[in-house]
């Protein structure tokens, strides 16, 4: 493995304040895949769904394996979350009654 030249304790991914660290943990044991690496320490799986801290996974796996770009992957692209008010939502009663009746 490559040094990267990067603290320890500097946070990659801000929503769910996981470090390179700790992606750098997992790597040390064989997990490069983004998906997996999100899967164990949460990377990505904050409000952003990936979108802030995506990028710098792949580029920390990329440069501490020395493994080609395509060869590590990305992560999933999720939709980005957005907080809708409760009462925005029973304010919202376009949904014809139709749709949810029973057919039989």
């Amino acid at each position: 493995m490559r040094d990267v030249d990067l603290p320890l304790e500097l946070v990659l991914c801000r929503c769910e304040e996981v470090t390179v660290g700790e992606v750098l943990e997992l790597v040390d044991r064989g997990i490069t895949d983004p998906n997996e690496l999100k899967r164990l320490c949460r990377i990505g799986m904050g409000l952003c769904q990936g979108r802030t801290c995506g990028a710098a996974l792949e580029s920390l796996v990329v440069r501490y394996t020395g493994k080609k770009p395509t060869e590590v992957g990305f992560l999933a692209a999720r939709p980005p979350v957005r907080p809708v008010p409760l009462v925005d939502l029973a304010k919202a009663r376009d949904v014809d009654e139709a749709e949810f009746s029973d057919p039989h």
